[in-house]
Protein backbone atom coordinates (compact mmCIF):
# COMPACT_ATOMS: atom_id res chain seq x y z
CA UNK A 1 0.00 0.00 0.00
CA UNK A 2 1.16 3.66 -1.51
CA UNK A 3 1.35 6.18 2.01
CA UNK A 4 1.73 9.60 0.24
CA UNK A 5 3.58 12.48 2.32
CA UNK A 6 1.58 15.82 2.93
CA UNK A 7 3.89 18.44 4.16
CA UNK A 8 2.99 21.68 5.44
CA UNK A 9 1.85 24.43 3.15
CA UNK A 10 4.93 25.80 0.80
CA UNK A 11 7.08 23.05 0.67
CA UNK A 12 6.67 20.08 -1.67
CA UNK A 13 3.68 17.91 -0.72
CA UNK A 14 4.97 14.87 -3.08
CA UNK A 15 7.78 12.60 -3.46
CA UNK A 16 8.09 12.61 -7.28
CA UNK A 17 10.38 9.53 -9.69
CA UNK A 18 11.88 12.01 -12.54
CA UNK A 19 9.77 11.23 -15.52
CA UNK A 20 10.33 10.38 -18.76
CA UNK A 21 12.52 6.98 -17.63
CA UNK A 22 11.56 3.73 -16.90
CA UNK A 23 13.57 1.57 -13.94
CA UNK A 24 14.34 -1.83 -14.72
CA UNK A 25 14.08 -4.44 -12.00
CA UNK A 26 14.47 -7.96 -12.22
CA UNK A 27 12.07 -10.85 -11.10
CA UNK A 28 12.63 -14.64 -11.06
CA UNK A 29 15.37 -13.83 -14.13
CA UNK A 30 12.81 -11.63 -16.35
CA UNK A 31 13.41 -8.18 -17.07
CA UNK A 32 10.28 -5.89 -16.26
CA UNK A 33 9.69 -2.06 -16.43
CA UNK A 34 8.46 0.26 -13.63
CA UNK A 35 6.51 2.89 -15.35
CA UNK A 36 6.67 6.26 -13.69
CA UNK A 37 3.47 6.72 -11.32
CA UNK A 38 0.34 8.49 -12.73
CA UNK A 39 0.30 12.02 -11.55
CA UNK A 40 -3.42 12.72 -9.04
CA UNK A 41 -3.94 17.08 -8.52
CA UNK A 42 -6.48 17.70 -5.54
CA UNK A 43 -7.95 20.77 -5.71
CA UNK A 44 -9.66 21.94 -2.91
CA UNK A 45 -9.88 24.35 0.13
CA UNK A 46 -10.69 22.29 2.83
CA UNK A 47 -7.73 20.70 4.44
CA UNK A 48 -9.15 18.34 6.25
CA UNK A 49 -10.77 16.56 3.31
CA UNK A 50 -7.45 16.94 1.54
CA UNK A 51 -5.23 14.36 4.35
CA UNK A 52 -8.43 12.18 4.79
CA UNK A 53 -7.72 11.60 0.38
CA UNK A 54 -3.92 11.48 0.55
CA UNK A 55 -4.29 9.44 3.30
CA UNK A 56 -7.19 6.71 1.95
CA UNK A 57 -5.47 6.65 -2.13
CA UNK A 58 -2.94 4.44 -0.89
CA UNK A 59 -1.26 2.94 -4.39
CA UNK A 60 2.64 2.58 -5.42
CA UNK A 61 1.20 4.01 -8.94
CA UNK A 62 -0.39 7.42 -7.81
CA UNK A 63 1.41 10.25 -6.58
CA UNK A 64 -1.19 13.10 -5.29
CA UNK A 65 -0.37 16.70 -5.63
CA UNK A 66 -2.47 19.13 -4.17
CA UNK A 67 -3.93 23.05 -4.70
CA UNK A 68 -5.67 25.01 -2.99
CA UNK A 69 -6.68 27.60 -5.26
CA UNK A 70 -7.74 27.95 -9.19
CA UNK A 71 -4.33 29.43 -9.94
CA UNK A 72 -2.45 27.49 -7.74
CA UNK A 73 -3.75 24.41 -9.80
CA UNK A 74 -3.46 25.94 -12.83
CA UNK A 75 -0.10 26.37 -12.10
CA UNK A 76 0.14 22.94 -10.95
CA UNK A 77 -1.72 21.35 -13.85
CA UNK A 78 0.40 23.18 -16.79
CA UNK A 79 3.69 21.95 -15.38
CA UNK A 80 2.87 18.50 -14.11
CA UNK A 81 0.48 17.45 -16.42
CA UNK A 82 -1.96 15.11 -14.09
CA UNK A 83 -3.72 11.84 -15.66
CA UNK A 84 -6.56 12.44 -12.97
CA UNK A 85 -7.79 15.74 -10.97
CA UNK A 86 -10.46 15.71 -8.31
CA UNK A 87 -11.94 19.42 -8.16
CA UNK A 88 -13.83 19.87 -4.90
CA UNK A 89 -16.56 22.04 -6.35
CA UNK A 90 -18.10 23.22 -2.75
CA UNK A 91 -15.14 25.27 -2.68
CA UNK A 92 -13.63 26.08 -5.79
CA UNK A 93 -15.73 27.74 -8.32
CA UNK A 94 -16.77 24.84 -11.15
CA UNK A 95 -15.47 27.16 -14.17
CA UNK A 96 -12.26 25.45 -13.76
CA UNK A 97 -13.59 22.29 -15.18
CA UNK A 98 -13.81 23.61 -18.81
CA UNK A 99 -10.52 25.34 -18.22
CA UNK A 100 -8.76 22.04 -17.62
CA UNK A 101 -10.38 20.18 -20.33
CA UNK A 102 -9.83 22.34 -22.76
CA UNK A 103 -6.16 22.61 -21.73
CA UNK A 104 -5.61 18.49 -21.89
CA UNK A 105 -8.54 16.41 -23.17
CA UNK A 106 -7.02 13.65 -21.94
CA UNK A 107 -7.24 14.36 -18.41
CA UNK A 108 -9.47 12.46 -16.17
CA UNK A 109 -11.73 15.12 -14.08
CA UNK A 110 -13.72 14.21 -10.90
CA UNK A 111 -15.78 16.63 -9.43
CA UNK A 112 -16.43 16.08 -5.60
CA UNK A 113 -18.63 17.25 -3.13
CA UNK A 114 -21.41 18.83 -5.44
CA UNK A 115 -24.89 18.79 -5.28
CA UNK A 116 -26.93 15.82 -4.86
CA UNK A 117 -28.76 16.17 -8.28
CA UNK A 118 -28.93 14.01 -10.78
CA UNK A 119 -29.14 17.11 -13.40
CA UNK A 120 -25.90 18.50 -11.96
CA UNK A 121 -24.03 14.98 -12.68
CA UNK A 122 -25.41 15.14 -16.50
CA UNK A 123 -24.17 18.84 -16.97
CA UNK A 124 -20.89 18.10 -15.22
CA UNK A 125 -20.30 14.84 -17.43
CA UNK A 126 -21.36 17.19 -20.56
CA UNK A 127 -19.19 19.68 -20.06
CA UNK A 128 -16.22 17.25 -19.89
CA UNK A 129 -15.65 15.22 -16.43
CA UNK A 130 -15.63 11.69 -15.82
CA UNK A 131 -17.47 11.43 -12.85
CA UNK A 132 -19.49 13.21 -10.10
CA UNK A 133 -19.50 12.29 -6.50
CA UNK A 134 -21.88 14.54 -4.37
CA UNK A 135 -21.52 15.16 -0.82
CA UNK A 136 -20.83 13.71 1.69
CA UNK A 137 -18.39 11.97 -0.32
CA UNK A 138 -18.06 8.95 -0.31
CA UNK A 139 -14.63 8.09 0.11
CA UNK A 140 -14.73 4.08 -0.64
CA UNK A 141 -16.38 4.74 -3.72
CA UNK A 142 -14.25 7.70 -4.84
CA UNK A 143 -10.87 4.33 -4.25
CA UNK A 144 -12.56 2.06 -6.07
CA UNK A 145 -13.55 4.66 -9.25
CA UNK A 146 -9.98 5.63 -9.05
CA UNK A 147 -8.27 2.29 -8.78
CA UNK A 148 -10.63 1.68 -12.68
CA UNK A 149 -9.21 4.72 -13.82
CA UNK A 150 -5.62 3.63 -13.23
CA UNK A 151 -6.13 0.29 -14.93
CA UNK A 152 -8.10 2.15 -17.57
CA UNK A 153 -4.99 4.20 -17.97
CA UNK A 154 -2.55 0.92 -17.78
CA UNK A 155 -4.80 -0.71 -20.42
CA UNK A 156 -4.71 2.21 -23.04
CA UNK A 157 -0.84 2.57 -22.26
CA UNK A 158 -0.75 -1.15 -23.52
CA UNK A 159 -2.76 -0.55 -26.15
CA UNK A 160 -1.02 2.32 -27.14
CA UNK A 161 2.13 0.25 -27.30
CA UNK A 162 0.39 -2.89 -28.94
CA UNK A 163 -1.44 -0.75 -31.58
CA UNK A 164 2.04 0.63 -32.51
CA UNK A 165 3.34 -2.22 -32.92
CA UNK A 166 0.96 -3.88 -34.96
CA UNK A 167 0.40 -0.84 -37.12
CA UNK A 168 3.60 -2.48 -38.53
CA UNK A 169 3.03 -5.79 -37.86
CA UNK A 170 -0.53 -6.15 -39.43
CA UNK A 171 1.15 -3.24 -42.95
CA UNK A 172 1.02 -5.33 -45.90
CA UNK A 173 2.94 -3.31 -48.72
CA UNK A 174 1.82 0.02 -47.00
CA UNK A 175 -2.33 -1.49 -46.86
CA UNK A 176 -2.89 -1.24 -42.70
CA UNK A 177 -5.36 -3.68 -41.83
CA UNK A 178 -5.98 -6.81 -39.05
CA UNK A 179 -10.25 -7.62 -39.95
CA UNK A 180 -10.56 -11.13 -41.26
CA UNK A 181 -11.68 -9.58 -44.45
CA UNK A 182 -8.42 -7.72 -45.06
CA UNK A 183 -6.13 -10.14 -44.08
CA UNK A 184 -8.26 -12.45 -46.56
CA UNK A 185 -7.34 -9.79 -49.14
CA UNK A 186 -3.26 -10.22 -48.72
CA UNK A 187 -3.73 -13.50 -48.88
CA UNK A 188 -4.99 -13.51 -51.71
CA UNK A 189 -2.51 -10.81 -53.40
CA UNK A 190 0.16 -12.68 -52.20
CA UNK A 191 -0.92 -15.55 -54.38
CA UNK A 192 -1.94 -13.84 -56.95
CA UNK A 193 1.12 -11.17 -57.43
CA UNK A 194 3.80 -13.79 -58.53
CA UNK A 195 1.36 -14.71 -61.47
CA UNK A 196 -1.02 -12.20 -62.83
CA UNK A 197 -1.14 -10.79 -66.23
CA UNK A 198 -4.44 -8.28 -66.03
CA UNK A 199 -6.63 -8.21 -62.73
CA UNK A 200 -9.43 -6.47 -61.78
CA UNK A 201 -9.47 -4.23 -58.90
CA UNK A 202 -13.15 -3.46 -57.40
CA UNK A 203 -14.37 -1.54 -54.86
CA UNK A 204 -15.79 2.27 -54.07
CA UNK A 205 -13.92 5.66 -53.96
CA UNK A 206 -11.60 5.83 -51.09
CA UNK A 207 -11.24 1.93 -50.56
CA UNK A 208 -7.62 2.25 -51.56
CA UNK A 209 -7.38 0.27 -54.99
CA UNK A 210 -4.44 2.31 -56.59
CA UNK A 211 -2.40 0.59 -53.34
CA UNK A 212 -3.82 -2.95 -54.19
CA UNK A 213 -2.17 -2.20 -57.68
CA UNK A 214 0.63 -1.09 -56.49
CA UNK A 215 0.85 -4.06 -53.77
CA UNK A 216 0.61 -6.41 -57.24
CA UNK A 217 3.62 -4.88 -58.89
CA UNK A 218 5.71 -4.84 -56.24
CA UNK A 219 5.35 -9.15 -55.52
CA UNK A 220 5.49 -9.85 -59.60
CA UNK A 221 8.54 -10.40 -61.02
CA UNK A 222 8.81 -7.08 -62.75
CA UNK A 223 8.74 -4.79 -59.39
CA UNK A 224 11.89 -2.92 -60.26
CA UNK A 225 10.38 -2.28 -63.82
CA UNK A 226 7.69 1.13 -64.39
CA UNK A 227 4.42 1.24 -62.54
CA UNK A 228 2.53 3.39 -64.35
CA UNK A 229 -1.04 5.19 -63.64
CA UNK A 230 -3.45 6.14 -66.45
CA UNK A 231 -6.65 7.65 -64.86
CA UNK A 232 -9.21 6.98 -67.57
CA UNK A 233 -11.97 9.36 -66.35
CA UNK A 234 -9.09 12.61 -65.93
CA UNK A 235 -8.34 11.99 -69.89
CA UNK A 236 -9.86 14.53 -72.59
CA UNK A 237 -12.18 11.87 -74.90
CA UNK A 238 -10.66 13.14 -78.06
CA UNK A 239 -6.58 12.23 -76.56
CA UNK A 240 -7.41 9.03 -74.41
CA UNK A 241 -6.35 6.81 -77.21
CA UNK A 242 -2.94 9.03 -77.92
CA UNK A 243 -2.31 8.85 -74.21
CA UNK A 244 -2.61 5.09 -74.07
CA UNK A 245 -0.98 4.34 -77.83
CA UNK A 246 0.56 7.48 -78.62
CA UNK A 247 0.72 9.15 -81.91
CA UNK A 248 2.61 9.90 -85.00
CA UNK A 249 3.42 13.62 -86.31
CA UNK A 250 0.77 14.68 -88.23
CA UNK A 251 -2.25 12.04 -87.49
CA UNK A 252 -4.50 15.23 -85.91
CA UNK A 253 -4.22 18.62 -85.19
CA UNK A 254 -1.95 19.09 -83.11
CA UNK A 255 0.25 16.59 -83.49
CA UNK A 256 2.89 18.41 -84.27
CA UNK A 257 5.62 15.21 -82.75
CA UNK A 258 5.91 11.64 -82.33
CA UNK A 259 4.61 10.86 -79.10
CA UNK A 260 5.49 7.60 -76.84
CA UNK A 261 1.88 6.15 -75.30
CA UNK A 262 1.71 4.65 -71.72
CA UNK A 263 1.65 1.31 -72.97
CA UNK A 264 5.64 1.55 -74.65
CA UNK A 265 6.36 3.81 -72.02
CA UNK A 266 5.74 0.78 -69.36
CA UNK A 267 6.78 -2.27 -71.28
CA UNK A 268 8.53 -4.54 -69.18
CA UNK A 269 6.29 -3.39 -66.52
CA UNK A 270 3.08 -2.92 -65.15
CA UNK A 271 -0.25 -0.02 -65.98
CA UNK A 272 -2.83 0.72 -63.70
CA UNK A 273 -6.03 1.95 -65.55
CA UNK A 274 -7.89 3.45 -63.24
CA UNK A 275 -11.50 4.21 -63.82
CA UNK A 276 -11.25 1.39 -66.28
CA UNK A 277 -15.00 2.06 -66.77
CA UNK A 278 -14.88 5.49 -68.39
CA UNK A 279 -13.19 4.46 -71.32
CA UNK A 280 -14.59 4.95 -74.87
CA UNK A 281 -15.69 1.15 -76.36
CA UNK A 282 -13.54 2.68 -79.35
CA UNK A 283 -9.96 2.22 -76.99
CA UNK A 284 -11.77 -0.72 -75.22
CA UNK A 285 -11.24 -2.80 -78.70
CA UNK A 286 -7.53 -1.52 -78.55
CA UNK A 287 -7.04 -1.92 -75.57
CA UNK A 288 -8.56 -5.85 -76.16
CA UNK A 289 -5.82 -5.59 -79.13
CA UNK A 290 -3.29 -4.96 -76.83
CA UNK A 291 -3.97 -7.99 -74.20
CA UNK A 292 -4.32 -10.35 -76.98
CA UNK A 293 -1.16 -9.88 -78.92
CA UNK A 294 0.92 -8.00 -76.67
CA UNK A 295 0.91 -5.16 -79.53
CA UNK A 296 0.39 -1.60 -79.35
CA UNK A 297 -0.49 0.57 -82.29
CA UNK A 298 0.10 4.68 -82.50
CA UNK A 299 -2.33 7.10 -83.65
CA UNK A 300 -1.71 7.34 -86.79
CA UNK A 301 0.75 4.81 -87.71
CA UNK A 302 0.19 1.42 -89.75
CA UNK A 303 2.74 -0.09 -87.63
CA UNK A 304 2.62 -2.82 -84.67
CA UNK A 305 5.20 -2.88 -82.08
CA UNK A 306 5.28 -5.65 -79.72
CA UNK A 307 5.20 -4.80 -75.80
CA UNK A 308 5.21 -7.19 -72.90
CA UNK A 309 3.07 -5.47 -70.09
CA UNK A 310 0.81 -6.43 -66.83
CA UNK A 311 -2.50 -4.93 -67.06
CA UNK A 312 -4.42 -3.69 -63.82
CA UNK A 313 -7.63 -2.32 -64.49
CA UNK A 314 -9.60 -0.21 -61.51
CA UNK A 315 -12.81 0.63 -61.15
CA UNK A 316 -15.75 1.88 -58.38
CA UNK A 317 -18.27 0.69 -61.16
CA UNK A 318 -20.03 -2.28 -61.90
CA UNK A 319 -17.97 -3.40 -64.84
CA UNK A 320 -20.31 -6.61 -65.39
CA UNK A 321 -23.72 -4.69 -65.40
CA UNK A 322 -22.01 -1.94 -67.60
CA UNK A 323 -21.06 -5.09 -69.86
CA UNK A 324 -24.70 -6.66 -69.44
CA UNK A 325 -26.14 -3.01 -70.79
CA UNK A 326 -23.96 -2.61 -73.63
CA UNK A 327 -22.26 -0.17 -72.10
CA UNK A 328 -18.43 -2.36 -71.63
CA UNK A 329 -17.42 -4.97 -73.96
CA UNK A 330 -17.64 -8.16 -72.54
CA UNK A 331 -14.87 -10.03 -73.84
CA UNK A 332 -12.68 -7.21 -72.44
CA UNK A 333 -14.33 -7.68 -69.00
CA UNK A 334 -14.06 -11.67 -69.33
CA UNK A 335 -10.13 -10.97 -69.85
CA UNK A 336 -9.70 -8.31 -67.39
CA UNK A 337 -11.08 -10.36 -64.92
CA UNK A 338 -9.45 -13.01 -64.98
CA UNK A 339 -8.31 -12.18 -61.72
CA UNK A 340 -11.45 -10.32 -59.64
CA UNK A 341 -10.23 -8.44 -56.07
CA UNK A 342 -12.77 -6.45 -54.41
CA UNK A 343 -11.80 -4.47 -51.69
CA UNK A 344 -13.91 -4.45 -48.68
CA UNK A 345 -15.64 -1.02 -47.35
CA UNK A 346 -14.52 1.10 -44.39
CA UNK A 347 -17.69 0.32 -42.89
CA UNK A 348 -17.35 -3.42 -43.11
CA UNK A 349 -13.84 -3.70 -41.50
CA UNK A 350 -14.70 -1.52 -38.10
CA UNK A 351 -11.82 -3.56 -36.76
CA UNK A 352 -9.62 -1.70 -38.93
CA UNK A 353 -10.57 1.77 -36.93
CA UNK A 354 -7.76 2.09 -34.40
CA UNK A 355 -5.01 0.67 -36.13
CA UNK A 356 -5.83 3.10 -39.31
CA UNK A 357 -6.50 6.43 -36.86
CA UNK A 358 -3.21 5.19 -35.27
CA UNK A 359 -1.23 5.02 -38.38
CA UNK A 360 -2.27 8.42 -40.07
CA UNK A 361 -2.14 10.32 -36.08
CA UNK A 362 1.38 9.31 -36.56
CA UNK A 363 2.07 10.32 -40.42
CA UNK A 364 0.43 13.99 -39.88
CA UNK A 365 1.87 14.20 -36.74
CA UNK A 366 5.07 13.88 -38.49
CA UNK A 367 4.01 16.26 -41.61
CA UNK A 368 2.88 18.67 -39.48
CA UNK A 369 5.83 18.90 -37.10
CA UNK A 370 3.15 18.86 -34.25
CA UNK A 371 3.38 16.80 -31.03
CA UNK A 372 0.02 14.99 -31.62
CA UNK A 373 0.12 11.18 -29.73
CA UNK A 374 -3.14 10.18 -30.19
CA UNK A 375 -7.07 10.39 -29.63
CA UNK A 376 -9.16 10.75 -26.39
CA UNK A 377 -11.66 7.99 -25.98
CA UNK A 378 -15.25 10.19 -26.81
CA UNK A 379 -13.72 11.32 -30.39
CA UNK A 380 -12.92 7.51 -30.64
CA UNK A 381 -16.21 7.06 -30.08
CA UNK A 382 -17.52 9.51 -32.63
CA UNK A 383 -15.26 8.28 -35.35
CA UNK A 384 -16.66 4.84 -34.68
CA UNK A 385 -20.17 5.56 -34.82
CA UNK A 386 -19.56 7.76 -37.95
CA UNK A 387 -20.48 5.54 -41.68
CA UNK A 388 -17.57 6.79 -43.63
CA UNK A 389 -18.68 6.62 -46.70
CA UNK A 390 -15.59 7.73 -48.16
CA UNK A 391 -14.10 5.03 -46.96
CA UNK A 392 -9.86 5.29 -46.00
CA UNK A 393 -9.36 7.90 -48.13
CA UNK A 394 -12.14 10.54 -46.07
CA UNK A 395 -10.72 9.04 -42.50
CA UNK A 396 -7.05 9.85 -43.62
CA UNK A 397 -8.37 13.40 -44.88
CA UNK A 398 -10.72 13.77 -41.17
CA UNK A 399 -7.57 12.73 -39.14
CA UNK A 400 -5.44 14.90 -41.05
CA UNK A 401 -7.49 18.20 -40.55
CA UNK A 402 -7.98 17.32 -37.15
CA UNK A 403 -4.29 17.07 -35.96
CA UNK A 404 -4.08 20.07 -37.90
CA UNK A 405 -6.47 21.85 -35.86
CA UNK A 406 -5.63 20.61 -31.82
CA UNK A 407 -3.94 23.04 -30.12
CA UNK A 408 -3.36 19.91 -27.71
CA UNK A 409 -1.29 16.81 -27.24
CA UNK A 410 -4.33 14.31 -28.05
CA UNK A 411 -7.03 14.97 -30.51
CA UNK A 412 -10.60 15.34 -28.91
CA UNK A 413 -14.63 15.56 -30.01
CA UNK A 414 -14.33 19.31 -31.19
CA UNK A 415 -10.99 19.04 -33.26
CA UNK A 416 -13.13 16.02 -35.48
CA UNK A 417 -15.17 17.89 -38.50
CA UNK A 418 -18.22 18.86 -37.55
CA UNK A 419 -20.15 16.66 -40.10
CA UNK A 420 -18.71 13.71 -38.89
CA UNK A 421 -19.01 14.66 -35.08
CA UNK A 422 -22.64 15.60 -35.44
CA UNK A 423 -23.57 12.34 -37.46
CA UNK A 424 -25.82 10.00 -36.02
CA UNK A 425 -25.66 5.83 -35.14
CA UNK A 426 -28.73 5.52 -37.42
CA UNK A 427 -31.83 7.47 -38.08
CA UNK A 428 -35.52 6.20 -37.18
CA UNK A 429 -37.97 6.62 -39.85
CA UNK A 430 -39.79 10.28 -39.19
CA UNK A 431 -43.73 8.27 -39.67
CA UNK A 432 -43.91 5.49 -37.28
CA UNK A 433 -43.47 5.11 -33.73
CA UNK A 434 -40.53 3.73 -31.84
CA UNK A 435 -40.74 -0.03 -30.24
CA UNK A 436 -39.80 -0.26 -26.56
CA UNK A 437 -36.75 -2.51 -27.58
CA UNK A 438 -35.74 0.72 -30.40
CA UNK A 439 -36.23 3.40 -27.65
CA UNK A 440 -34.57 1.24 -24.75
CA UNK A 441 -31.37 0.59 -27.50
CA UNK A 442 -31.52 4.25 -28.43
CA UNK A 443 -31.49 5.54 -24.61
CA UNK A 444 -28.75 3.11 -23.57
CA UNK A 445 -26.49 4.73 -26.73
CA UNK A 446 -27.04 7.76 -25.95
CA UNK A 447 -26.38 7.04 -22.22
CA UNK A 448 -23.14 5.66 -23.14
CA UNK A 449 -22.43 8.90 -25.45
CA UNK A 450 -22.62 11.20 -22.44
CA UNK A 451 -20.18 8.70 -20.34
CA UNK A 452 -17.69 9.29 -23.10
CA UNK A 453 -17.75 5.02 -23.81
CA UNK A 454 -17.26 3.86 -19.98
CA UNK A 455 -19.47 1.20 -20.01
CA UNK A 456 -19.28 0.25 -16.35
CA UNK A 457 -20.37 3.59 -15.83
CA UNK A 458 -23.28 3.82 -18.23
CA UNK A 459 -24.68 0.16 -16.11
CA UNK A 460 -24.31 2.17 -13.33
CA UNK A 461 -26.37 5.23 -14.76
CA UNK A 462 -29.02 2.53 -16.15
CA UNK A 463 -29.29 1.21 -13.13
CA UNK A 464 -28.30 -2.39 -14.78
CA UNK A 465 -25.27 -4.95 -14.73
CA UNK A 466 -22.71 -4.89 -16.83
CA UNK A 467 -23.54 -8.33 -18.36
CA UNK A 468 -26.89 -7.44 -19.06
CA UNK A 469 -25.47 -4.20 -20.82
CA UNK A 470 -23.09 -6.50 -22.71
CA UNK A 471 -25.70 -8.73 -23.52
CA UNK A 472 -27.47 -5.89 -24.65
CA UNK A 473 -24.57 -4.37 -27.40
CA UNK A 474 -24.17 -8.14 -28.69
CA UNK A 475 -27.79 -7.79 -29.23
CA UNK A 476 -27.90 -4.48 -31.35
CA UNK A 477 -24.65 -6.13 -33.44
CA UNK A 478 -26.78 -9.08 -33.91
CA UNK A 479 -29.57 -7.39 -35.31
CA UNK A 480 -27.45 -5.01 -36.95
CA UNK A 481 -25.49 -7.56 -39.21
CA UNK A 482 -28.64 -9.63 -39.97
CA UNK A 483 -30.73 -6.13 -41.63
CA UNK A 484 -27.40 -5.72 -43.64
CA UNK A 485 -27.41 -9.21 -44.77
CA UNK A 486 -30.98 -9.36 -45.37
CA UNK A 487 -31.07 -5.75 -47.71
CA UNK A 488 -27.94 -7.84 -49.34
CA UNK A 489 -30.27 -10.75 -50.38
CA UNK A 490 -32.64 -8.38 -50.99
CA UNK A 491 -30.76 -6.41 -53.48
CA UNK A 492 -29.13 -9.33 -55.20
CA UNK A 493 -30.07 -10.21 -58.98
CA UNK A 494 -32.85 -12.91 -58.95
Amino acid sequence: MWRPSIHAKGSPRVHRQKHGKANSTVDSGQAHLRFAPTIVLVVTQNMALEMVIASQLSDDRIVIESANTESEALEHFMAAHPRIVLLDISTLGATLLETLVNFDPATEVILINGTNSVDSAVSAIQQGACDYFPSPLDIGKLCLRLSGLLAEAETRRKTYELDTELTDAYQFEGIIGRSPLMLELFSKLRRVGPHFKTALVTGETGTGKELVARALHNLSPVSSRPFVVANCSALVPTLIESELFGHVRGSFTGAIGDKIGVFEYASGGTVLLDEIGELSLQAQAKLLRVIQNHEVQRVGSPVLKRIDVRIIAATNRDISHLAAEGEFRQDLYYRLGMVEIKLPRLADRKEDLPLLQRHFVSMFSHDYNKPVTGITRRAQICLARYSWPGNVRELQNAIGNACMMTSNSVIDVLDVPEHIRNARPGSAPDSRLLSFEESQNRHLLHVLQVVGGNKARAAEVLGISRTTLYEMLARMDSEETSRKTLAMAAAAPK
